[in-house]
């Protein structure tokens, strides 16, 4: 189908052949676009807005065939969130949490840990009624059920931000992970150690603490002396190692003591160089060596991390490093990997590899994302692929059997073989009643939700196939044929219909309207043509109106705009014609015109049918413009004078202000009858004013009396002049240091008055009379004169230029109102912008 604008031409193409008062349906049905061809399926791209037949590319291609129901909705699939049979559950990331839930993943894993848990009292979770939330208060009661929540919940991830807020932890800022271990652990041990059942009190350090000794030699005198300690996790150095026996091997060597860091030994009551050594005594249960990957950068300042590949075994023999004995064996299983990806110490992402002590399968937890690793093995997979620059870039080394390498692992955890086996029983462990109703009120609300869901998302299905069966009905009846009713519907409204994820609103007409009441014909654009089958239908379901059918063309409408078309087309001869004719003298009776009107007659008529041609909204069509543009002088320099820019319809410049004719010839020109009758075809409603009409009579008597009032003011300034000539003329001015001869009085009058008074004097036909001489700008708040004689004489009021001095042989104007202020030899006044003058 062709361009809008080429169909906006074709439908209107006929009026150059075609006058107002010829206008036939044809013609109408034209203007319309009745008769034009409805664009076939698949044949367009976009819709034709200028075609009101084309129903092609409105969004009907989402209804017409088969739809896959799940395009009706947008929700998930409930069961999604549904945990999977003999998996574990996951922990939301609540922001930068990552680092919290590998750790509480670990520790969920440690079997004793969450045994010994669950034995916390706790009578507010005993005593809660489970009609209402669970909100446990203290860090003991938090880890406790969000343990039975991942032991026995339906979610498939849970929510630990009541842990995280009880903890004061930022979301949206990552911690030192490392650092958070620690702190945690002497929190949970803080918090354990005030339960009455003692096994519980000790549960951390039976499970975490080990023994220590740092011991110190005096290498001048021998002595040893040996400082006891515990520790809940060892820190090994990396740097330059490669695997973790190079590691613990370095934690536990001998250290020099010399220069500024001797020792003082008690023996020799003196600062001595010694050597010290770290001596392992005991080690716990459940052993976390942290691998110190970040490490302070003394250059840059800040935290760094060392991408050093690591080894480490699946099983740890730590008896040859325990202190004093050699043969013992004491054997450690890998059971957790935490692994840090990314290049930085201060963003990057955290995930824990943890081994399932039930089964032995090791699982990887990464946030709401658990994964079964294949054959009970350790796979750190993708978990090396970090991004770094081509010269970082390290191969990797080959690991020997019963090894893994990493170069991102920051934490190991390792479980004592021996601890493991001690009892059959130990891998079960059960949630406690009152634990356990919990974590069942909270399945209960996910399974309800699950169903409000599945709800939602069935009401959705049923819902689009109503629309959809609704739509196909509905789009086959909407093309018309030929000779059969019709109406018309907007364009915006049916593609709201056939867009889904919009509420359908009652159908809207009334702005398609013209002054008549009718379908605009500039609105047919924007509007279809659909059956009136179909449009009943429509009506009948959704409502609105007004309801516009084949009697709601406009033919006035269209006789406007082929008046307007032919006017426009006509526009350019009309002008050259009356460009000639104007330059004649009229034979006969002619017409006054605006010479200004008559400058931009063209520009203002082809501003006024643009706007008739485009004006889209219901009212009525001024015809005498509005607005005035353009400087033609093609009709000689006597139409030179004037301003367009004053004018706001044509010919308004030969009106005055009463409606008559002006009085000013020389803004006006007399024009032939032809002239005339052109121009009033464009702007019929123009003022008309023919050679015989006289001008306005009050503008004329106005006009009289003020050439009177001129006369009167001259001889009153010329009066005044001649009686007052050394104040004009600014000569011989009496001062105050220098009295004139005779005088006893000065009188002081506003500079204002007298600027005012000359300028009277000098152009009395352009400026008012002086009615009053003001003095009240001279006195203070009180009444009285705001100068004093000696600031007059010696102040800055004698050099002001605002005031003057009239003696009293000056002093005759005709100023009947005007206050007198004396000046005395001795007297005293308020000072003010004054003028001083002799009196008389």
């Amino acid at each position: 189908m062709a361009p809008r604008l080429q169909l906006e031409k074709a439908a209107w193409r006929w009026v150059e052949t075609v006058k107002p008062e010829e206008i036939s349906q044809e013609h109408i049905d034209l203007a319309y676009r009745i008769n034009l061809p409805a664009c076939k399926r698949g044949s367009c791209r976009r819709n034709c807005k200028g075609n009101p037949n084309c129903l092609v590319a409105i969004g009907e291609q989402a209804w017409l065939g088969e739809i896959d129901e799940n395009t009706f909705h947008n929700i998930d699939d409930p069961n999604s969130e549904r945990r999977d049979k003999n998996t574990f559950v996951g922990l939301t990331n609540l922001g930068a949490t990552c680092y919290v839930n590998t750790f509480l993943q670990v520790w969920f894993h440690n079997l004793e840990l969450r045994r010994i848990l669950y034995q916390c009292h706790n009578p507010r979770a005993q005593e809660h009624n489970t009609e209402s939330d669970y909100e446990p208060q203290s860090i003991c009661e938090h880890l406790q059920y969000l343990f039975a929540l991942l032991q026995n919940s339906n979610r498939k991830y849970i929510d630990p931000s009541g842990l995280v807020k009880a903890l004061g932890l930022d979301t949206g800022q990552q911690q030192d992970a490392q650092e958070f271990s620690k702190l945690f652990l002497s929190l949970l041990e803080d918090t354990l150690s005030k339960q009455k059942n003692t096994t519980l009190q000790n549960v951390i350090q039976q499970q975490f603490c080990g023994q220590f000794s740092y011991v110190t030699v005096c290498n001048q005198c021998g002595r040893s002396s040996a400082l006891p300690s515990r520790f809940y996790e060892l820190e090994l150095n990396i740097q330059g190692h490669k695997n973790l026996t190079e590691c613990v091997t370095e934690f536990l060597k001998e250290e020099k003591l010399d220069g500024e860091n001797r020792y003082f030994c008690e023996s020799c009551q003196s600062k001595q160089s010694a050597t010290r050594r770290i001596k392992l005594h005991s080690l716990p249960p459940t052993l976390n060596l942290q691998l110190m990957r970040f490490v302070f950068d003394r250059q840059t300042g800040h935290k760094k991390k060392l991408n050093t590949f690591i080894s480490f075994p699946e099983q740890l023999d730590m008896g040859p490093f325990l202190e004093g004995k050699p043969d013992q064996t004491c054997v450690y299983e890998l059971s957790a990997v935490l692994i840090h990806r990314g290049v930085s110490a201060y963003s990057g992402h955290y995930i824990a590899h943890v081994k399932d002590a039930r089964t032995g399968d090791w699982y990887k937890f990464n946030d709401e994302e658990i994964e079964k690793m294949e054959g009970k093995k350790l796979q750190l997979g993708i978990e090396e692929d970090i991004a770094e620059t081509a010269k970082s870039q390290t191969r990797k080394p080959k690991c020997s059997k019963g090894y893994h390498c990493s170069r991102n692992a920051y934490m190991l955890v390792y479980k004592a073989q021996e601890e493991e086996n001690s009892d059959p029983s130990w891998t079960n462990v059960e949630v406690p009643a009152f634990l356990q109703r919990l974590v069942d009120q909270d399945n209960h609300k996910f399974e309800e939700w699950c169903s409000e869901m599945a709800d939602m998302r069935k009401q959705s299905v049923d819902k689009g196939k109503a629309k959809h069966e609704e739509v196909k009905e509905l789009f086959e009846l909407l093309p018309t044929r030929d000779g059969e009713p019709y109406e018309f519907v907007p364009l915006d409204w049916l593609k709201k219909w056939l867009d889904d994820s919009t509420a359908t609103k009652e159908i809207d007409n009334g702005h398609f309207l013209c002054s008549h009441g009718k379908l605009h014909p500039d609105k047919v654009g924007d509007s279809k043509r659909v059956s009136q089958q179909a449009a009943q239908l429509l009506y009948e379901r959704y409502g609105g109106g007004p309801r516009l059918d084949g009697s709601s063309l406009c033919r006035e409408c269209v006789g406007q705009r082929c008046r307007v078309l032919r006017l426009k087309n006509q526009l350019n001869e009309d002008y050259k014609e009356v460009s000639n004719l104007v330059k004649r003298s009229p034979s006969g009776e002619g017409f006054w015109v605006g010479k200004a009107s008559l400058r931009s007659w063209r520009q203002l008529a082809l501003d006024q049918l643009e706007e008739d041609e485009h004006k889209t909204k219901h009212g009525n069509v001024q015809t005498n413009g509005e607005g005035l543009h353009g400087n033609s002088k093609e009709f000689g320099p006597e139409l030179s004078e004037g301003t367009e820019d004053e004018m706001k319809t044509f010919n308004e410049d030969v009106v005055c202000s009463h409606g008559g004719l002006t009085i000013l010839e020389t803004e006006r020109k007399l024009v032939s009858p032809d002239v005339w009758t052109k121009l009033r075809a464009y702007f019929p409603k123009a003022p008309e004013f023919t050679q015989s009409q006289e001008a306005c009579q009050k503008c004329l008597t106005l006009e009289q009396e003020e050439k009177d009032n001129e006369a009167v003011s001259k001889m009153m300034a010329l009066d005044q002049k001649n009686q007052l000539p050394n104040l004009f003329h600014e000569k011989n001015r009496p001062t105050l240091a220098k009295w004139p001869q005779g005088t006893e009085v000065l009188y002081v009058v506003p500079l204002f008055f007298v600027d005012e008074w000359k300028k009277f004097i000098r152009r009395p036909t352009k400026s008012s009379p002086v009615s009053n001489v003001g003095n009240t700008l001279l006195l203070c708040p009180h009444g009285g004169f705001m100068f004093t004689y000696d600031s007059l004489i010696h102040g800055d009021a004698q050099h002001s230029p605002l005031a003057q001095r009239m003696g009293r042989d000056q002093q005759t104007l005709h100023c009947r109102s005007a206050n007198q202020h004396p000046l005395h030899e001795r007297g005293h006044a308020h000072r003010r912008h004054h003028e001083v003058h002799n009196s008389a």
